[in-house]
């Protein structure tokens, strides 16, 4: 198998580990009753946790003293372990130390797999911007594929999706290890310790546009992952309603919700036309837009009448995912010095992925709990989706209002 080849594989399994559980484990929480939805608020709270602690300690190691592929190896490794463990838990307090567990050896090997992939592309002097995209559209291929085998094998609301999982990680972690060697980069030992943790990115908050940028870029994060913890357990809920119950859709929620990493894919595709035509501060506001309707269409959807709601939500997610990270990436690049250009996205990484995935997990779950809860411990639906589509609403006008950049097409494209 050629370079590409290899790398397009680590990608796919990197992708197939996650997608396995992440948008159907809400089936199995609520369908074994292990918590209450504040309980399972926090489960999700592990990813951004984990996003804010991991990446740049596991970068210290593969920069100094350790070969990054097999870094990543060794901690796809420890997390496929984990997650086996996760069907012999129904505590949902110890739920949650499991999953951070396994969170802190899953979130790092993200960043670790792009740092495999770049070293090996430039060993070879090959160009990122023209190959590295194409491998990486199979990362999301690949988190599709799981999204389908877990559904199609009635896994979506029981342990098997763990299991499934796992096995992906301990493919990958073996196949790691053949890998192109990513040795420790010497050359960046004398960087300070600040410097490699990425803190000296923390004075672009002394600018008042940078500091309203990551501020909105975390109120945003916090909407982030509210579909993927509840939109395939609205779907797949409609089994209760008996008219419901046989159709396609609802069996299968977990592909039709799969509609919406496709239309990521796709959407990733008309960014550089919306980003001439619009601007940088203009495609992060249509993003917000794009994630009201998201929530609204959700809002008044059913699988017969209003099907084409389900799947036009699904479609706009594409939009909503893709142009604010890329968008908002762009914005840094062309806004910070070059010194601290690879600190400042991994700040805006932790902003979104880290405290807005925690704030946005954490308040959700409580949120729900407390006021949208029928007597029998039912969803309503309703008026959680509307709740978030308001939440959303409310940060793209604040955004359109307090947030100023004027467009520069020539700055914004050229990158």
């Amino acid at each position: 198998m050629n370079l590409k080849g290899r790398l397009i594989l680590m990608n796919f399994l990197q992708f197939f580990v996650w997608g396995a559980w992440l948008i159907t484990i809400a089936n199995y929480w609520f369908g074994k009753g292990i918590g209450n939805p504040s309980e399972f608020g926090k489960i999700f709270t592990t990813l951004g946790i984990s996003s804010i602690l991991m990446p740049a300690l596991t970068g210290i190691i593969a920069d100094r003293w350790f070969n990054a592929e097999r870094l990543y190896g060794l901690l796809h490794i420890l997390s496929g372990t984990v997650v086996c463990c996760i069907p012999l838990v129904h505590d949902p307090d110890t739920f949650f130390w499991v999953m951070l567990l396994a969170m802190l050896f899953y979130m790092p090997t993200i960043a670790l797999s792009n740092s495999v992939a770049y070293h090996a592309l430039k060993s070879n002097n090959l160009d990122l911007v023209k190959v590295f995209p194409p491998i990486r559209v199979w990362g999301t291929i690949g988190f599709i594929a799981a999204m389908w085998i877990t559904n199609l094998s009635g896994s979506k609301a029981t342990e098997m999706q763990f299991y499934i999982s796992a096995t992906g990680s301990f493919l990958l972690g073996i196949y790691s290890f053949t890998l192109p060697k990513c040795p420790p980069a010497l050359a960046e030992k004398s960087k300070s310790l600040t410097e490699t943790l990425g803190l000296n990115a923390f004075r672009l908050f002394k600018s008042p546009k940078m500091a309203l940028f990551f501020v909105f870029a975390m109120m945003l994060g916090a909407a982030l992952q509210l579909t993927n913890m509840y939109g395939d357990r609205y779907v797949d809920n409609f089994k209760e309603v008996p008219e419901y119950a046989d159709l396609f859709v609802v069996k299968y929620s977990t592909i039709i919700m799969s509609i919406s990493q496709v239309s990521e894919t796709l959407f990733i595709l008309a960014i550089p036309f919306f980003l001439r035509r619009f601007g940088i501060k203009q495609v992060m506001l249509i993003s917000m837009i794009a994630w009201v309707l998201r929530f609204g269409l959700l809002a008044y959807a059913d699988p017969v009448g209003g099907l084409w709601m389900i799947i036009l939500s699904c479609i706009v997610y594409g939009m909503a995912f893709d142009f604010f990270n890329i968008s908002g990436s762009l914005f840094v690049e062309t806004q910070t010095d070059s010194k601290i250009r690879s600190s400042a996205q991994g700040l805006f990484m932790m902003m979104v992925n880290g405290f807005g995935a925690v704030f946005g997990s954490f308040t959700s779950g409580y949120i729900i709990e407390k006021y949208f809860l029928h007597p029998d411990g039912s969803f309503m639906w309703k008026p959680i989706w509307l709740t978030f589509a308001c939440y959303a609403a409310v940060v793209a006008v604040l955004f359109a209002l307090f947030f100023k950049h004027k467009h520069d097409r020539t700055l914004e494209v050229r990158h």
